[in-house]
């Protein structure tokens, strides 16, 4: 066997070495990291919607290869106290995917909360700041979300672009209208309020008598 054959056989054991090893680390690691998007999706529905308790999430076929997922947020006594939904569409660099809390009236935002981003670090990345998102808070809907630049909002639908970052801040606001429209569309206000979230049973408590019993039948 010569040089060359030796050294393409060494490169086809290496790429099928390092092949076995990447797909055992994505089949170990793929598990986690949807665990970890479920979680942070869970935790922005509570942010956008303070009132919620719990939430029942209500999913439609909207076109050939679009699902969209409306979640109903519920209080202590499973009454709806509101709607969030996930707004995504491209930035500058990438999707922006954005968590909204809308009322049931669908007249105005709770608050928004921003799930993707790879936006420019220091402009774009800023749309994940307080400052920008407290913006949206009780922003009406109708006709439709707008932004302006270097002065402060005017009307109950406006908000402040970020300097330096108009692409991002329009992307955030064109992401939000797009997703308000379907849910206006899609998912009648009769039908959201008749949504009902069944009551988790609850654990048993591990009170002074369950562990007395405990202990009892330990003893047995």
């Amino acid at each position: 066997m010569n040089k060359i054959t030796k050294m393409i056989v060494n490169m086809v054991l290496v790429a099928a070495l390092t092949g076995v090893i990447l797909s055992f680390v994505f089949t170990k690691a793929d598990p986690l990291i949807q665990a970890n998007k479920a979680k942070e999706l869970r935790e922005s529905i509570f942010k956008v919607l303070p009132e919620a308790k719990d939430f029942q999430p209500v999913e439609k076929t909207l076109g050939p290869e679009e699902k969209f997922t409306l979640y109903v947020g519920v209080d202590d006594a499973g009454v709806p106290v509101g709607v969030a939904f996930k707004a995504d569409g491209g930035g500058f660099q990438g999707n922006v995917g954005v968590m909204v809390g809308l009322d049931l009236d669908y007249a105005k935002m709770k608050a928004i909360e921003i799930l993707d981003q790879v936006e420019t670090p220091g402009l774009g990345d800023r749309i994940r700041e307080p400052l920008f998102k407290d913006q949206f808070k009780g922003v009406e809907v109708s006709p439709k979300v707008e932004y302006i630049k270097y002065r402060k909002p005017e009307k109950p639908n406006q908000i402040q672009a970020i300097t330096g970052a108009t692409i991002s801040s329009d992307a955030v606001v064109k992401n939000i209208n797009r997703a308000v429209e379907k849910v206006m569309k899609n998912f009648p206000r009769e039908e959201v309020m008749a949504v009902k979230v069944e009551k988790k049973a609850a654990e048993p408590s591990a009170g002074p008598a369950n562990d007395a019993k405990g202990a009892q039948d330990g003893g047995k």
